[in-house]
């Protein structure tokens, strides 16, 4: 039996702050097994919560400058949870957090500098895991699949609802995963409108109404009928997402209420009508009950809502079996989900400082 015991460190666009956990990782002939055996999300102050809002709109230098501080920062962080959980693993696998995501033009940079973290913690990092599959034609995204398929197996879909929803599950032999619309990158906008910093249980958008028209310019968007691979960016909600809501001219609990509807809609939209199925939903989505009973309505399915930490910490989880994968030289992203030429091995290593 092979142990890792590895940290996986995950910033969502969702900025509710950075997730950190501290994995174990066996493998016994084929099989892998997990635990999570600590972990927690530290949020961000408002100082770093608006810097990392805006950060695409600044200089080349205050982006290149916020990349080594982001990483001192995620480093610094990692730290004070190991002293305080007294933990040492192997190694820090880190997602970074995402400044542009444009696959088409071969783009893609989560900052948040490795040898930075290294230098803080004393540790080797893995990190940087999207931009081989993008010089490889691929979308770069979503990268949790193959933890999906070896960790998570027994489920006939994975759902996370973050920032966005993406999904992931076998189809004729091989692993399907994508994008599928945004999520609480919208409900946290809109519940902030509310002086929320997020819609709790849904119970604001339970409280709206639903608005027909906007639910179908929402539903018409040209990216739901594209097929995979297809994988969304915060670029893309500036663009085409918000300004549909902010012309609706429509309460925020109604806007709300209509784009919680527009995420059952699509999430619905990739699912077979199939009792026998199962669906595991993680993410901060999946205690937006009003989301979940409005997805409930839509599907047969049976939904599977796990344990706390596993709904919290499933995407640093998978960046960390990740990092075990990278460390051990073999696939850990497939041409079958990102649309790259070839699968392949994502991750830079920073040894130790």
């Amino acid at each position: 039996m092979e142990k890792y015991e590895v940290i996986g460190l995950m910033s969502g666009t969702s900025l509710d702050g950075l997730d950190i956990a501290y994995c174990i990782f066996e493998l016994s002939g084929d099989k892998w097994t997990f635990k999570i055996r600590c972990a927690e999300t530290v949020p961000y102050s408002e100082e770093w919560k608006k810097h990392l809002t805006s950060i695409e709109t600044g200089s080349a230098f205050d982006l290149a400058e916020t990349d080594i501080q982001y990483g001192q920062l995620i480093g610094q962080l990692t730290r004070s949870f190991m002293d305080r959980m007294n933990v040492r693993p192997g190694f820090i696998a880190s997602h970074g957090h995402t400044v542009f995501h444009q696959p088409q033009k071969k783009l893609t940079w989560q900052i948040g500098k490795g040898s930075s973290i290294a230098v803080e913690t004393g540790l080797p990092v893995v990190c940087d895991f999207r931009s081989t599959d993008v010089a490889l034609g691929g979308q770069g995204a979503p990268l949790v699949p193959v933890g999906d398929r070896l960790l998570f197996g027994g489920y006939d879909y994975c759902l996370n609802l973050g920032g966005f929803s993406n999904i992931s599950f076998e189809k004729d032999n091989s692993r399907v995963a994508f994008d599928i619309c945004p999520c609480n990158i919208i409900l946290n906008n809109y519940a902030s409108k509310l002086g929320k910093p997020f819609d709790e249980s849904g119970n604001l958008a339970r409280s709206g109404h639903l608005n027909e028209e906007l639910l179908l310019s929402l539903n018409d968007l040209s990216f739901y009928k594209m097929k995979g691979p297809k994988s969304l960016g915060k670029e893309w909600v500036l663009q085409e997402i918000l300004p549909l809501l902010d012309q609706s001219n429509i309460p925020p609990e109604d806007i709300l209420h209509t784009v919680t509807e527009h995420i059952a809609d699509q999430i619905s939209g990739v699912i077979q009508n199939d009792r026998s199925k199962k669906i595991l939903v993680t993410g901060g989505g999946a205690f937006n009950t009003f989301l979940i009973e409005r997805l409930g309505a839509q599907t047969p399915v049976g939904i599977v809502i796990p344990d706390k930490d596993t709904i919290n910490f499933k995407e640093a989880l998978i960046f960390a079996f990740l990092g075990v994968l990278r460390w051990r030289g073999e696939i850990n992203c497939l041409q079958s989900y990102t649309g790259a030429s070839k699968d392949n091995t994502g991750g830079s290593i920073y040894l130790n400082p």
